[in-house]
């Protein structure tokens, strides 16, 4: 089963790819968002190379569980996959998911196994990642 993960963010949207038989998922890049305006070509044709049967979104919520500013245009952005795909496309808890991306993407420097300086579309694409490994461990807990 394979599924696309997105970290939906008002310039770019990290997307990434993983699989639920294994629970694991990796950074793919980002797409641009401009103006609230999704590059939708470029999620149609990663939705077409990939075929995923599923779409996790991770939702934006401060530290009390509440919605924040940018939640309204997440939710939004969910809206919209769900009415251009004809997969699943559910929602997940991205708290921290930027932070969590920040330290993994330091300890990858650290240990040799990164070279190149990370960008903020690096952190975008890895908090993807994450949010989509955070799902699938939602599922089978």
């Amino acid at each position: 089963m394979t599924c696309l993960g997105f970290d939906y963010g008002q310039k770019r949207i990290g997307v990434s790819v993983g699989t639920r038989e294994l629970g694991t998922a990796r950074p793919l890049g980002t797409v641009a968002n401009v103006n609230g305006t999704p590059d939708w070509q470029a999620i149609d044709a990663l939705v077409n190379e990939w075929q995923p049967t599923l779409l996790v979104i991770g939702v934006p919520l401060d530290t009390d569980g509440q919605d924040q500013d940018i939640t309204r245009h997440t939710r939004g952005f969910v809206r919209r996959l769900r009415s251009r795909c004809d997969c699943d496309v559910v929602t997940c808890d991205e708290r921290y998911s930027s932070i969590e991306a920040s330290e993994a993407i330091r300890e990858q420097r650290a240990r040799g196994q990164r070279v190149k300086r990370s960008t903020h579309a690096d952190v975008d694409a890895t908090a993807a990642a994450i949010i989509l490994e955070r799902w699938f461990a939602e599922q089978t807990a």
